[in-house]
């Protein structure tokens, strides 16, 4: 029997993962990723490093097409028992334990607790659970005696809420619903019905702002830069999927030239983002895109001072968190209206880590060279820009109302999932499953979807990452149905209702923050109350 042949026992894979393998499950598999493609995978480490003991299957074939599957058998060390009547049973993924793999001298890879699991129950709809968050090392009492790296009991996941046989056949009701999509031509690119129009309008809105600023009306000028640049983002998120031309390299350098070139922001740094976000989404402790102390918290589980997996640092819940957090709601819009100056500076990060990073992804060398071209010359023109009006006064109003103008976007983006479920289900929960528990749709007439991009549809899109935007719609009528079918409920609402429900959600954080505040108040007015009569006897 050749080794492709052989059948994989739970314990055998756990035993090799706990030797530091990356072993992940797809369909009836057993995956081995060398630690050097771990590395250069396009979509980053981290969406490996989290189905490492699961099965990643329906993950695996939204995010590639077939030529990249194709390549998948060359992997394959062996087979799995992966049924509908016999499921994988997942295992917790290290990096979800708080373990991951460094290099030490020699190039030999050892094990590293970057930090400490904590396992508490969580109330779910369906049922009583326990979910994993982490926590820094040094916030444990038992870090001193920590083991030197996991164990078997670390690789076990939390009783099931789920039950892994009903995942296993929703998991094959969306591959089903998979086919349906793609046998209707929905992969396709609509590119004169779709991209034409989006052309005129993107030529519309920088014609208009180079015309006011000829004619010194530089407030309108930077209105319709804004206005440009938030149309101009939604084709950079298609691009970063892979869903215009569908070919990794072109889809790149054209998402370069419009993100870094035109608008100042790295692309590389938002797919590395963007990636993670849809394989964990709303986790507290692996979600970048829920992470926002100490500006926003979404879950009191943030009140822990989470560690976050992938910015690799403690969200501190300070006295900075504590004072924004109790006013999150009434400062969610002022906060969001700068929104962009954020995405600079994780997009300035991103370049500078990678710079000194020898182990880059796929066209991570000429990729990281074309984006840092892009940066300088969009500073050197918008600096040119910002010179021509004539006084400092001009030039930061011009930045103001140029960069406020997109803040709509960025509300945006977090009404799909702010107001949605951060509970962690444990490595059961299937794919289709977390993604329509933890996103929802913004209704909106189809005559000014425009404004969202098409974007609004955000269920379908989690479902289907690669899918073109502009046959988002006709997908989601057979995402209703196959929801409707299979008992999952299809969030949606308008977009007045779903700031009213961020809001609600935000204030009731902000609400525990203060009741927390008083909780430790009155403990210290007991422990000083109970201090007096002892230093009056003594």
């Amino acid at each position: 029997m050749t080794s492709k042949q052989q059948v994989w026992t739970r314990d055998a894979v756990r035993d090799r993962i706990l030797d530091g393998e990356t072993l992940i499950v797809y369909r009836e598999s057993l995956l081995r990723i060398p630690d050097k493609w771990l590395e250069a995978h396009p979509g980053g480490n981290l969406s490996l490093l989290h189905f490492i003991g699961r099965d990643a299957t329906d993950e695996i074939e939204a995010y590639h097409q077939d030529n990249t599957l194709s390549l998948i058998p060359r992997y394959s060390i062996g087979r799995v028992v992966n049924t509908l009547d016999e499921p994988w049973i997942p295992l917790v993924p290290p990096i979800m334990a708080g373990w991951v793999r460094r290099k030490g001298p020699g190039g030999k890879t050892y094990w590293h607790r970057e930090s400490i699991e904590q396992r508490s129950a969580v109330n779910t709809e369906a049922s009583p659970s326990s979910q994993i968050l982490l926590v820094p090392n040094d916030a444990s009492p038992l870090s001193e005696k920590l083991p030197s790296g996991p164990t078997a009991e670390t690789l076990e996941p939390p009783p099931a809420t789920l039950s892994p046989k009903a995942q296993a056949r929703l998991s094959q009701a969306y591959r089903d619903l998979h086919q349906r999509i793609t046998e209707a031509g929905l992969y396709d690119t609509p590119y004169l019905t779709g991209y034409g129009p989006e052309l005129v309008r993107w030529s519309m809105l920088a014609a208009t702002s180079a015309y006011a600023y000829s004619h010194g009306w530089f407030k309108t000028s930077a209105m319709f830069l804004g206005l440009f640049w938030h149309q101009l983002v939604f084709t950079a998120h298609d691009l970063g999927h892979m869903g215009v031309t569908h070919d990794w390299t072109t889809d790149r350098i054209i998402s370069i030239v419009i993100a870094d070139y035109i608008g100042g922001l790295s692309i590389g740094w938002w797919v590395q983002n963007h990636n993670v976000h849809h394989i964990v989404t709303n986790h507290p402790s692996h979600d970048p895109d829920i992470e926002h102390i100490p500006f926003f918290a979404i879950s009191t589980a943030f009140f822990g001072s989470l560690w976050s997996s992938y910015y690799k640092r403690t969200m501190a819940f300070d006295w900075a968190a504590r004072f924004f957090i109790s006013m999150q709601h009434k400062l969610f819009y002022v906060i969001m209206a700068f929104a962009r100056f954020n995405l600079y500076a994780n997009s300035y990060t991103y370049l500078y880590q990678k710079a000194f990073d020898t182990r880059r992804a796929r066209g991570g060398a000429w990729a990281w060279r074309l984006e840092v071209l892009g940066i300088l010359f969009f500073w050197t023109w918008f600096g040119y820009v910002l010179y021509g009006t004539g006084s400092w006064q001009n030039a930061l109003a011009y930045i103001m109302v140029s960069h406020v103008v997109t803040s709509p976007l960025h509300v945006q983006i977090v009404l799909s999932h702010f107001s949605m479920s951060t509970s962690d289900l444990g490595p059961t929960e299937s794919f289709p499953h977390r993604q329509m528990r933890t996103t929802s749709d913004v209704i909106c007439p189809e005559s000014i979807g425009f404004i969202h991009g098409g974007l609004h549809l955000q269920v379908t899109h989690h479902l289907f990452p690669r899918l073109p935007r502009h046959n988002l719609k006709k997908a989601s009528f057979l995402v209703k149905e196959f929801a409707e079918q299979n008992g999952l409920k299809y969030s949606e609402f308008g977009f007045v209702d779903g700031n009213k429900d961020v809001i609600s959600v935000l204030r009731n954080v902000a609400e525990q923050v203060k009741i927390v505040g008083m909780v430790a108040q009155s403990e210290v007015v007991e422990a000083v109350e109970k201090s007096v009569p002892d230093q009056k006897e003594s």
